[in-house]
């Protein structure tokens, strides 16, 4: 019986992060969080970065929390690729207008 397929893509970075747009074709922007001692102050400072991810089926929407993957340059600004969604968010309102 074949074993379920792993396909090794070496050593690759993986983030979590929240999306804060879905507005372009099969693109995502995550928000992913960063959480360190300041180098004197010692005191904990968040930062935040935003990557373009590359979404094929258009699955995530804004406020999911999204697993991400480093791959090939997809575009001038797209680097990452969805891997998969970690949560849905439930607390979503929808804007009328």
């Amino acid at each position: 019986m074949p074993e379920a397929i792993k396909i090794d893509r070496g050593n690759r970075k993986e983030r979590i992060g929240e999306v804060i747009s879905n507005k372009m074709a099969k693109t995502i922007v995550v928000r992913v969080q960063r959480r360190f001692p300041h180098p004197a102050f010692k005191k904990v400072v968040t930062t935040y970065k935003k990557f373009y991810a590359h979404d094929e089926k258009s699955e995530a929407k804004p406020g999911d929390r999204v697993r991400i993957e480093e791959t090939r340059p997809l575009s001038k600004t797209k680097r990452w690729r969805l891997v998969e969604v970690v949560a849905r968010n439930t607390d979503a309102v929808p804007v009328a207008g």
